[in-house]
């Protein structure tokens, strides 16, 4: 028996179906999911979403903001905005981590270092180097 797994947003539903295993990063840092977890809610955190399938391939989905919740082998991930892969506009994050890293040198800014976290996110689960 696997994990019955939802990924959505309020647009769109990324991925629903069965995994081994699912980890995410939750305010309390990051989680794994296997059959049979404890029931569990949490914030998540800015991260990637990792979902394990049974053929060992691999579904990633950056995330930024939203709840977790397990219950009874069901991974439920609710968040407030959701990007597949091929959603990322690379160009737009690495203008985005660009303009966040020149506020934050002029300025401590708790939105800027947001701002500096998602297109690292964006970037990372695009496969591209953040120098």
């Amino acid at each position: 028996m696997a994990l019955d797994v939802a990924l959505v947003s309020p647009e769109r539903i990324l991925f629903t179906g069965e995994a081994d295993m699912v980890i995410c990063r939750t305010s309390e840092g990051e989680i794994a999911f296997l059959q049979g977890h404890a029931p569990f809610v949490g914030a998540l955190g800015v991260g990637i979403v990792r979902i394990l399938l049974a053929d060992r391939s691999e579904t990633k989905a950056a995330v930024h903001g939203g709840f977790v919740e397990v219950r009874d082998n069901r991974v439920s991930i609710l968040s407030d905005v959701a990007e597949l892969p091929d959603q990322i506009d690379v160009e737009r994050a690495r203008r985005a981590k660009e303009a966040a890293e020149r506020r934050l040198a002029e300025t401590d800014d708790v939105e800027c270092e947001a701002a500096l976290r998602r297109a690292h996110v964006r970037l990372q689960l695009a496969d591209v180097p953040i120098a």
